[in-house]
């Protein structure tokens, strides 16, 4: 899984917790978010700066990159689904459902239609330095669509605290990370726009599963306590890649989506690999 000879490496330090790297092939770099911060930053592959993109951004997580460029993020601070588009500007998509307030969106996934599916724990209600103190107002912690008509519905209901998300390549199967009271991976079919046949994917040994990202071949790429877990489609592990912090979420990138980006803790790194994430 891993290039001949590439070795782990360290592009930048000084953060508090790091989450929701993207790839930004539009400015070649790698857009994340330092949570406790209340900052996103920026790391530039043409000159290996890193610099701060924004800052007092309401707690912002996970991030996907939508077909027409900008970049849909997930806000703890807002309780909502939203858009920053090329110039700055930052829209909401979802802060709501059945009348009352979203609990924090965290991590997202764009379906091949377009729809945006996301995870929506309570972390940036109840955590300290990652949102604000609030109640859950609808009750639980669900997978929301949101789908290309503004329709907003439930999709998974039965995890604890539904975290990172993603889709195979073919769309067929959402993968959910649970880090709630039993951590793992779990998968379900993709039925139209609701899932069926939910089960227990995988589980890392040490710490547990927050972000994960899929490359062409189906394999899932996992954060854990101890590094990146790497598995096949049946659920067997075939890789690891050890980082000196706990992981919290992986991406891939680059001009040939042959580079991981990790975010662990207070750093991001880089890994080259032997296999692509999808374009």
């Amino acid at each position: 899984m891993i290039a001949a000879g590439a070795a782990l490496e360290r592009l930048w330090t000084g953060g508090t917790w790091c989450e929701g790297p993207l790839w930004v092939p539009d400015e070649g770099c790698v857009r994340w978010s330092d949570i406790p911060g209340d900052r996103i930053l920026r790391w530039d592959a043409a000159t290996g700066d890193a610099t701060e993109h924004r800052t007092g951004v309401e707690f912002t997580n996970g991030r996907a990159l939508d077909r027409d460029g900008s970049v849909v993020q997930c806000s703890h601070g807002r309780r909502r689904l939203e858009r920053e588009r090329a110039d700055g500007t930052v829209s909401a998509l979802a802060d709501g459902y059945d009348g009352v307030r979203l609990n924090s969106p965290n991590d997202v996934a764009i379906a091949a239609d377009g729809a945006y599916w996301f995870t929506d724990p309570d972390y940036g209600i109840t955590q300290p330095l990652e949102g604000h103190p609030g109640e859950r107002e609808y009750g639980a912690c669900w997978v929301f669509r949101l789908g290309p008509d503004g329709t907003l519905a439930p999709v998974v209901r039965d995890l604890d605290r539904p975290n990172g998300i993603a889709f195979s390549p073919d769309g067929a199967i959402l993968y959910v990370t649970d880090t709630g009271a039993a951590p793992a991976i779990h998968a379900y079919d993709v039925e139209g726009v609701a899932v069926g046949n939910g089960r227990r994917f995988a589980a890392p040994a040490v710490g547990h599963s927050d972000g994960i990202a899929i490359d062409v071949d189906g394999r899932v790429w996992s954060s854990a306590g101890d590094g990146v877990h790497v598995y096949e489609p049946d659920g067997r592990e075939s890789a690891f890649i050890a980082v000196p912090e706990v992981v919290s979420n992986v991406c891939f990138g680059g001009a040939d989506r042959d580079e991981l980006f990790i975010t662990a803790t207070t750093s991001l790194y880089r890994i080259r690999t032997a296999n692509r994430g999808p374009a």
